[in-house]
């Protein structure tokens, strides 16, 4: 923060108003004020004598705040404070606001009970707030006096109604005056026809400085870079916003992201429009036109690629495909991400990022990968700072340090509690020696009319768990009470292990459930679990079989204090171990998980899991046919017609 008492004013407007008067253009007509400002390359006024500012404390009623005391020592005034305020007051013009706008009761009205301090104070800014706009557009400056910092430097409030915003507040009247600045620059970092180009110290700086900051950001140096760029972004130099977004975006930030005018140049096509899109993807309420807005400037060829990359990504089908040894490593990792190995699908990729070249000089780091639907989620605040601290295209530097995995060991993660508290209940069938994309051949619903989108036992193209949900249940119109087809994503679960996860299974009916292990085993080993010890709906339960060739070994079935066995158990996975007392049912959950993963050396991959992507298909049922006597339901919908049971 810049100290207000030492802050030399006099340079600071001197400057400020050199590059006003530059960026005119010589044939604009202007008033007699702003002429004789242009000529004296001063936007300011005489400055204020002591015995003028006393006065003006005396008639206002209170001491100004030091920022504003010495910039009226320099000027009693200023012209076109940054874009909006024609005329800043001096000494005569400040006067307390006291709602002259009648604007206190319109904010005072939508204050509840909810309301924070900061919003209080701004509605009630409009009755005390000391008023320096002499001629806006119809922009408001007011400085509160009661919201005060440690120096006695009195925050400035500005607003406007066409922002549609809340008032946007400015440390001291130092920190509005180089805001202001900035607007300035901003507005005039793209001269128009007939405008002259807007080149002075401060943009040769600043342009120095977004040179520098690219060449930091590749050698790893990303912290400095971001803040070298930040402040170039808020003067509005070319190149500065698309660097920083670059940066922002491998930081897991999606707001205002459109990586400016770097979006538009067919050069980073391939790398900048993916996660572009991809954002717009997310949010169904977005017109997809403005994307358009997002593109000016661009070629119509780059705009059609654009939303053609845009439905792919909707679709699911997007990929990211790089060339080069680079593009070899993201191969691999997506392959590893298909079936759930996430954590070394991001090592394969940072691992090759030293063989990652940049599309151009304005490239900062791979981005394409990040809308890719099995690469994407790969990424982590975490990853994206190991990523960015990485030296890269062609740039030397230290390595980080390698992040921690997202994917602990074994299957007792199963019983911690997930966000939402949503994962009371979970199935799972694991297979030795068995890829996973054989998973169906054993387990598929054989009747053609579930499972991969060609019906029957075919896995789908990866997806979420719940968008794989919400396509399985499209178009159906029968479901029954003696069904239990089970929606499964599958994936490899450690060492020769394969595995296939229901997130979301049926309640579970003793008397009725097969186990589909042994069809599951055939010629291998096959292990069948279904926990429910924390449902809080029923009676806690938990099942495990085991089966070998084709042939169910052992078994149990732990439901409300009563356990089932059958075969030879071993003694490690023995249910007297674990269940006691039935109120004790929940606590033996992540102990039982521990025990199978010692007895079978496997796991399960969390993170692809809950926030991946994995390939899907539905399984034959879980359940027996219904035998003579007993009853059951099925429901029927005839869409636009009525609902009918049988």
């Amino acid at each position: 923060m810049t100290d207000t008492t030492t802050f030399d004013w006099r340079s600071f407007l001197l400057g400020w108003s050199a590059e006003w008067a530059d960026s005119l253009p010589a044939s604009e007509t202007r008033s007699e004020g702003d002429e004789a400002a242009r000529r004296e390359r001063w936007l300011g006024f005489p400055p204020a004598s002591e015995a003028r500012i006393a006065a003006m404390e005396e008639r206002l009623g209170r001491r100004m705040p030091p920022s504003y005391r010495a910039f009226l020592k320099v000027s009693d005034g200023w012209r076109h404070a940054g874009g909006f305020v024609w005329l800043l007051a001096g000494t005569d013009g400040a006067r307390w606001h006291d709602d002259a706008s009648g604007l206190a009761d319109s904010f005072e009205e939508y204050l509840d009970e909810d309301a924070g301090p900061q919003e209080r104070r701004e509605a009630t800014l409009w009755r005390r707030g000391l008023q320096l706009d002499v001629e806006s557009d119809a922009l408001y400056v007011l400085m509160d006096p009661e919201d005060v910092d440690e120096h006695g430097e009195w925050a400035v409030y500005t607003w406007a109604g066409w922002r549609a915003a809340p008032p946007e507040r400015h440390g001291s009247f130092l920190e509005f005056m180089r805001d202001m600045h900035r607007e300035f620059h901003a507005l005039r970092s793209r001269p128009g026809d007939g405008e002259p180009p807007f080149v002075n110290d401060t943009t040769r700086r600043l342009d120095a400085q977004v040179e520098a900051a690219r060449l930091e950001a590749l050698r790893g140096d990303w912290e400095r870079a971001l803040t070298a760029l930040e402040e170039a972004t808020e003067y509005g130099r070319p190149r500065a916003a698309g660097l920083r977004d670059q940066i922002r975006r491998l930081l897991g930030q999606t707001y205002m992201v459109y990586f400016d005018q770097l979006v538009a140049d067919p050069r980073y096509a391939a790398e900048l429009l993916p996660p572009l899109v991809a954002e717009q993807a997310a949010h169904s309420y977005r017109d997809d036109s403005t994307l358009r807005f997002h593109l000016r400037g661009a070629t119509e060829q780059l705009v059609s690629l654009a939303y053609t990359t845009l439905e792919q990504v909707r679709a699911g089908t997007y990929r990211y495909a790089p060339g080069g040894p680079f593009g070899q490593a993201v191969e691999r990792a997506r392959e590893l991400a298909r079936w759930g190995d996430t954590d070394e699908a991001w090592s394969t990729l940072r691992d090759a990022l030293p063989l990652w070249e940049p599309l151009g000089p304005d490239h900062l780091a791979p981005l394409g990968w990040v809308a890719d639907p099995l690469l994407g989620p790969l990424l982590t605040p975490e990853r994206g700072r190991e990523l960015l601290s990485t030296p890269r295209g062609g740039q030397t530097g230290e390595r980080p340090e390698v992040t921690d995995g997202l994917d602990p060991d074994g299957l007792a993660w199963l019983a911690e509690p997930d966000r939402g508290n949503h994962r009371r209940t979970y199935r799972f069938v694991l297979v030795e020696d068995v890829e996973p994309g054989e998973l169906p051949a054993r387990l598929g619903d054989e009747d053609g009319s579930g499972g991969g989108e060609d019906g029957g036992a075919v896995l789908s193209a990866p997806m979420t768990f719940w968008e794989a949900r919400h396509r399985a249940l499209e178009g159906r119109t029968e479901f029954s009470s003696y069904d239990d087809r089970a929606l499964v994503a599958v994936g490899r679960a450690g060492g020769r292990w394969s595995f296939a996860f229901d997130a979301d299974p049926a309640p579970f009916i003793r008397k009725r459930f097969v186990s589909p292990a042994a069809a599951a085993g055939a010629g291998t080993r096959a292990v069948v679990v279904w926990s429910g010890l924390r449902t809080g709906v029923g009676e806690p339960f938990f099942h495990l079989s085991v089966a070998e060739d084709g042939t169910e070994r052992y078994a149990f079935t732990y439901v409300g204090g009563e356990i089932r066995r059958s075969g030879e158990i071993p003694p490690a996975l023995d249910p007297d171990r674990f269940f006691g007392r039935p109120e004790e049912a929940a606590g033996a959950e992540r102990s039982l998980l521990e025990a199978i993963t010692g007895e079978f050396g496997v796991r399960l991959p969390r993170h692809a899991l809950v926030s991946g992507r994995l390939p899907t298909f539905t399984t034959r049922s879980w359940t027996r046919p219904p035998r003579d006597g007993e009853t059951y339901a099925v429901i029927r919908m005839r869409y636009g017609s009525e609902l009918s049971a049988g």
